[in-house]
């Protein structure tokens, strides 16, 4: 059987790296410029949606080809458990616990709402307009959803999970990238103008935040102690430990999908006969376990910061996927989206008002969910900038339970959906 040739420009995928990786860099470049051009475009267009757009432009335009590239196959299968390992061995249980048992019941108030807030969606919808979250085999927009509920539970690294785990189709994906970073982004305006009136608001709730002030002198104290310029052996372990971590994934996943598939083939319709799904599973227990041991000192030299570049690659490898003249194709879609993240934000301020939690809860336990570890900070810093390491704690957190989170959602999206 003859294979068919791309029809893009370029098709070595040494060239397509380098152009992927030059996209990044470039972003990264100009947005911490401080340039008054690049500061005031970089106000209105997030970073991270140019990191998933450029190449995307680049596969639209016939530049480049997604389709035939193995970069994505390569970077889900290794660099995405890496990140994964890396990302979640720099939790500290400790911290989020001095933070209070509000923090924590802020921040699992967003996950539940991301969860609920999904397949609630679905139905609201589909009362009016069916069609809208309907779908036949494999665009059914359920399946699609599955990695909105990835990304605004840990972020980058689950939405790819759900992506593989779910087989959501390419068609139907661009437009679910564009619903996740648009009302991500929305959501986030509004959390920063909540931050600006942190006071007032917490006035009205009767609220306590002098707890947070307490883990801001922790988190300060703990940087000045521990962080140290990393040295060439620190690297070397932290990819040892990335990639040996993954290798051992990769072996449970080998033997799990399989005897699955052939002892318990029920099980199917919930994804268990697939290796990836296995794969991210034990990539993020395994990165959980090390969180008890040594292996977490590797934060002081920067685990997350190897974690997070793995995660950039990744989030290009997608964007070369997407073909941007699809997104028109699905506008119900945002509609979809807003009332999805309504839902999770009236369970958060509903909750907040209850247990009179401080705006920084609501604001970073909602973040750390929806934005992940690339916008927690952000939200965090806008009320102060030494807790900016606050929202990384959560959002690390975030991280291990998207894996789980966001697979249940799924789930329940599933059975939300209309029979087409």
């Amino acid at each position: 059987m003859a294979v068919e040739e791309s029809s893009a420009l370029i098709t070595s995928d040494g060239v397509t790296l380098g152009i992927l990786a030059i996209s990044l860099g470039f972003v990264f470049y100009t947005s911490h410029s401080n340039h008054n051009f690049w500061r005031n475009f970089y106000k209105y267009v997030p970073a991270l949606l140019l990191c998933y757009f450029i190449p995307a432009i680049f596969n639209s335009a016939g530049i480049i080809s997604g389709s035939d590239s193995q970069i994505y196959y390569v970077a889900s299968r290794f660099l995405l458990p890496a990140s994964l390992i890396l990302l979640t061995l720099s939790i500290d249980l400790g911290k989020i616990k001095k933070l209070g048992n509000k923090a924590v019941i802020m921040f699992l108030t967003g996950t539940i709402g991301i969860v609920i807030g999904g397949p609630i969606a679905i139905l609201l919808v589909s009362l009016v307009s069916p069609e809208t979250v309907g779908g036949a085999e494999p665009n059914e927009v359920w399946r699609g959803m599955t990695t909105i509920a990835g990304s605004w539970i840990g972020g980058g690294a689950n939405q790819a999970a759900m992506y593989e785990t779910f087989n959501v189709s390419d068609d139907i994906f661009p437009a679910m990238i564009a619903v996740d970073i648009i009302v991500a982004n929305i959501w986030m305006a509004v959390l920063l103008v909540m931050a600006s009136k942190a006071k007032e608001l917490d006035a009205k709730r009767g609220a306590d935040a002098s707890s947070i002030e307490e883990v801001r002198k922790q988190v300060e104290k703990f940087h000045m102690e521990h962080a140290r310029m990393p040295m060439l052996n620190d690297f070397m372990i932290i990819l040892a430990v990335g990639f040996g971590a993954t290798g051992v994934a990769h072996l449970f996943a080998d033997f799990l999908a399989p005897l699955i598939s052939q002892s318990f083939p029920e099980l199917k319709k919930f994804s268990l006969d697939s290796k990836f799904f296995w794969l991210i599973v034990v990539a993020t227990t395994i990165g959980l376990a090390l969180s008890f041991s040594p292996a977490r000192k590797l934060e002081a030299v920067g685990a997350s910061k190897v974690g997070s570049v793995f995660i950039y690659i990744l989030v290009a490898s997608i964007g070369m996927k997407m073909d941007i003249k699809a997104v028109a194709d699905h506008p119900g879609l945002f509609i979809v989206g807003l009332i999805w993240i309504s839902i999770h934000a009236f369970l958060l301020l509903g909750v907040a008002k209850i247990i009179k939690a401080p705006t920084f809860f609501i604001a970073v336990g909602s973040q750390a969910n929806v934005g992940g570890a690339a916008s927690a900070p952000v939200v965090a810093s806008a009320f102060h900038p030494a807790l900016a390491p606050v929202g990384v704690l959560l959002a690390v957190l975030g991280y291990a339970l998207g894996t789980y989170a966001a697979y249940l959602c799924g789930l329940l999206m599933q059975m939300a959906a209309p029979i087409s």
